[in-house]
């Protein structure tokens, strides 16, 4: 499989914050992206679209330097709380989109308007923000890119319309010249869709795993303190000590089920594994 994004030896420091990955994107799958606020997620994604440029390194995409060639006609990119002059009619994203985009589709932007509901006369100040997410995706897909990269992309939407925007997205990756890098907090939505899952911590990727190897492998154990004490710590990834129990992360759930056999292990959700790798702590 080609990639469709390489990062090699990513250097961007701030006063208190340094993210620092090294990182192949695969080609033709739907990445998602999770961490905390402030992990470097946005950051990240800035430095791949060459938003923020003063970093040391080197990314490609689709193989061209991401600083040196023009890929704007390849990328349809939706950012948190980033569009176009409030003052502006919902028509208007068209007119000025045809003067950028090379394949700038008005007759599918058209449709997606239909699709969303949105009005084409309102201002963009006029409209919800969920209304703002629904015009911001329509615009990224309505000039046939062959990378999306959204952050953020479901926020302020109802579950209903959640649900058609991830559906699009599916559709969009159904052949392998097409794919998506999606950062959300919304983790529920990316295990409807995602086919791989990049954890990100405090400037360093701390995983990255095919979601039905997190799903198939890893695993929480609770117990109490006496059993506990008796768990191999190197079955132990992370835990968390609450107030009656135990919640211990752990990667091969197969192999400590037969280990310690009175001793359930429940399925892991993304919220799960990401704050029992954040917050939860080392043996």
């Amino acid at each position: 499989m080609k990639n469709v994004i390489e990062i090699k030896d990513l250097i961007k420091k701030y006063d208190e914050f340094t993210l620092k990955v090294n990182m192949d994107i695969p080609s033709g799958l739907i990445i998602g992206l999770i961490g905390e606020n402030g992990a470097g997620k946005t950051t990240l994604i800035k430095c791949i679209l060459n938003i923020i440029n003063n970093y040391k390194g080197e990314i490609k995409i689709f193989n061209l330097d991401n600083k040196k060639d023009s890929l704007k006609e390849e990328i349809g990119v939706v950012l948190d709380n980033s569009f176009f002059p409030e003052i502006l009619k919902v028509k208007d994203i068209d007119t000025i989109m045809k003067s950028i985009y090379q394949k700038w589709d008005s007759k599918l932007f058209f449709k997606y308007l239909q699709d969303f509901q949105l009005p084409n006369d309102k201002t963009l100040k006029e409209l919800s923000k969920g209304m703002l997410k629904k015009l911001e995706i329509a615009t990224a897909l309505s000039h046939h890119p062959k990378l999306l990269i959204l952050d953020e992309p479901t926020s302020g939407l109802d579950p209903v319309v959640r649900s058609e925007v991830l559906e699009i997205f599916q559709n969009f990756i159904s052949d392998e010249d097409h794919s998506i890098i999606l950062s959300t907090h919304i983790t529920s939505d990316l295990e409807h869709i995602a086919d791989r899952i990049i954890f990100i911590d405090n400037g360093s990727i701390v995983s990255n795993l095919e979601y039905n190897e997190i799903l198939d492998n890893y695993g929480i154990l609770k117990c109490d303190s006496k059993t506990f004490e008796k768990l191999d710590k190197s079955d132990i990834i992370k835990y968390k000590k609450n107030k009656y129990n135990y919640e211990v992360l752990v990667n091969n759930k197969t192999k400590v089920k037969k280990k310690y056999k009175d001793i359930v292990i429940d399925k892991i959700t993304l919220e799960d594994f990401m704050v029992l790798m954040i917050k939860g702590g080392n043996e």
